[in-house]
């Protein structure tokens, strides 16, 4: 039968940003910066007071600053802001958007495909242990700020040991607001940004006034002279320096908020200006006085502005543990729709914005490791140990991504593609190379998050195949049922069966056929389809392909950004001529009880787990948004 065309339904529009420029910046200040933005609290302070400190002398001063600048330049913006920008699906940015972008022009069959699809994953597992980080050293950062307070040392009062506990309540209280939504805060983070990012320029022009000569580490002189000198002990440095482009993969994954050109004005207008004035003005007062370089930060300021810089401080590291537990909920929501993870709650906090979401079970998660970290740690200059090699193996993954982008997609040539992302390719493997040494330092921690993230997606997509021959593997097509519709008794009303296979019975009709031995007037077999895209075209959502005997096959697609609503798309069936009330139809689910058995087709922790991932997934009712009072669950035993 003639496929009937693609329909115009309802959908969440795509984003455009129809804002002024100056509201998009401002907007893109405050949300994508937070990280980066915050790097000048410990990045210096680790480079000349860390277990891995360089002597405070002339060369290594100028050439950390040297490097600090060209890993901003390099790393940060040429790679993410010039070349990866243009590296979007469809508007949208991140590790995952690149490597669905990367694979979109390959064949199921190309072995290609399976290398991005899984480096992205690798790359979400990575962004993972990032996400856990940043909120625990960026407000330790920021705390520990009331020990350059001189007022505040008072005999008999350990105020170090006091630090992890006001960051804890701090992020406790960050991660219990969640839920309301963070629509109205998120308004004050733009300007809070701005007067953080003009305080760290006022820091540092003041500081350099005092030794305008600072300025001639620009010169990548001073950062080859660093190397003739310090030789392989450079690679120790590194490990720190990159405590400086942190934040980067923020530029990439926050363009579909805000788009290309904001985030790009925002950069090169205020954020990499204040940055590198504000680590030249500490590389000069830490040769004026290196007695300061173990509180550097807040010693730029005189003492009476040390505590409102400790609460502006505190502020900015707030905002930036905000950007990435939103980051890591949006993430996760796109995980999910891609079939990688199991189906969780997904609240929208706004009528307005789609991307405002909340996941109770990831924010619950998150705080509890972010706390671990806290009092696990103790201070940052602990976590600094843990920090870069989640960063840099991202920073990687979006590297060799972006070449096969470069290939597919712009029709770069082989000898230009493989020129520009190989430098910077060798450039990210250094940084790399670099925090290896911190894996028993705390570099571990991310590894382990990673390595237990990659084994859950492994485990439950591996489940999900096993599962779905089982049930489906046998059963009667549709095509060759059509002709036994005459066996069984025909009821007044609308049966919804979602499945999966839409040229199969589905596990739930089967039963129903088996037991009740009726069949509905109307029999509607949807299939929601999520495609490795962002966004679905609003004019090609649903299909409808009538089968016969008064059956219809419905296949409706979503981008992996979009809000599956099977109501929504069932209304919005009349366009093409079939009238559907969602509220008058019966949908029959089929729920699976995993059974692992003594010779299971898994390994048998494999099944045990994968069991348990099913027993917590969230309900279809509630993730496809069904009516609750009009479905019925018919549950099937399926031994793996």
């Amino acid at each position: 039968m003639k496929e009937a065309p693609p329909m115009n339904i309802g959908r969440d529009e795509h984003r455009t940003h129809h804002s002024p420029l100056h509201q998009m910046a401002l907007g893109a200040l405050g949300i994508v910066y937070g990280d980066i933005g915050t790097s000048p609290l410990y990045t210096m302070r680790e480079s000349f007071a860390g277990p891995h400190a360089v002597p405070l002398d002339d060369v290594h001063v100028y050439g950390v600053l040297s490097m600090v600048f060209w890993a901003l330049v390099v790393s940060v913006t040429l790679k993410y802001v010039v070349l990866l920008l243009r590296a979007d699906n469809e508007g949208e940015g991140g590790v995952l958007a690149l490597g669905t972008l990367a694979a979109k022009f390959l064949s199921p069959q190309n072995p290609r495909r399976n290398i991005y699809i899984t480096l992205a994953i690798v790359g979400l597992t990575l962004f993972y242990g990032d996400c856990l980080i940043t909120p625990a050293i960026s407000v330790l950062g920021a705390v520990e700020g009331v020990l350059a307070v001189e007022g505040l040392q008072q005999p008999g009062l350990d105020l170090a040991s006091m630090v992890p506990w006001m960051a804890a309540l701090i992020l406790i209280g960050l991660f219990f607001i969640q839920s309301g939504g963070t629509a109205q805060v998120g308004k004050m983070f733009g300007p809070i940004m701005v007067i953080w990012f003009v305080s760290l320029a006022l820091m540092g022009l003041w500081q350099i006034s005092q030794h305008p000569e600072i300025l001639a580490a620009i010169s990548p002189h001073y950062l080859f002279r660093l190397i003739e000198i310090d030789g392989l002990r450079v690679f120790l440095l590194m490990g720190t320096i990159v405590l400086a482009i942190t934040g980067a993969e923020a530029l990439f994954a926050d363009l579909g908020h805000f788009g290309r050109k904001p985030i790009q004005i925002t950069w090169l207008a205020m954020v990499f200006p204040c940055l590198v004035i504000n680590y030249f003005g500490q590389g000069a007062l830490i040769l004026a006085d290196p007695s300061t370089a173990d509180k550097i930060f807040f010693r730029q300021v005189p003492d009476v502005l040390v505590i409102p810089l400790v609460v502006l401080a505190t502020l900015a590291s707030i905002i930036a543990s905000q950007a990435v537990i939103s980051g890591i909920f949006s993430m996760t929501k796109q995980a999910i729709l891609l079939g990688l993870l199991p189906r969780m709650e997904i609240r929208h906090t706004s009528s307005v914005e789609a991307g405002q979401i909340y996941m109770p079970h990831i924010n619950w998660i998150l705080m509890v490791g972010v706390l671990l970290l806290v009092f696990g740690f103790q201070t940052s200059g602990n976590l600094a140990a843990a920090y870069g090699v989640s960063v840099t193996g991202t920073v990687i993954i979006d590297s060799i991504l972006a070449c096969a982008v470069a290939l597919s997609v712009w029709k770069w040539s082989r000898v230009l593609a493989f020129s520009v992302f190989g430098v910077l390719l060798i450039v990210d493997a250094a940084f790399f190379i670099s925090c290896l040494h911190k894996v028993p330092d705390g570099g571990w921690f991310p590894l382990v998050i990673c390595a237990a993230i990659v084994s859950l997606i492994t485990i439950w997509r591996h489940g999900r195949r096993v599962l779905y021959d089982k049930l489906y593997k046998d059963a009667t097509k549709i095509v060759d049922f059509l002709g036994q519709t005459n066996h069984y008794t025909r009821i007044a009303g609308t049966a919804v069966y979602l499945t999966s296979d839409p040229a199969r019975m589905p596990k739930a009709m089967q039963h129903n056929l088996l037991h009740n031995r009726v069949l509905h007037d109307r029999i509607i077999l949807l299939t929601v389809k999520i495609e490795p895209v962002p966004w679905w075209p609003r004019g090609q959502r649903v299909a409808i392909l009538p089968l016969g005997q008064n059956i219809f096959t419905i296949i409706a697609h979503y981008g992996f950004m979009d809000r599956p609503d099977v109501p929504r798309v069932l209304r919005r069936c009349a366009d093409q001529g079939l009238l559907i009330d969602p509220q008058k139809c019966s949908y029959f689910l089929s729920r699976e009880i995993i059974i692992p058995t003594k010779l299971p087709d898994m390994g048998p922790v494999e099944a045990r787990i994968f069991s348990f991932l099913s027993d917590q997934a969230m309900n279809a009712t509630s993730f496809f948004r069904l009516p609750a009072d009009r479905v019925l669950e018919l549950c099937t035993r399926v031994e793996v």
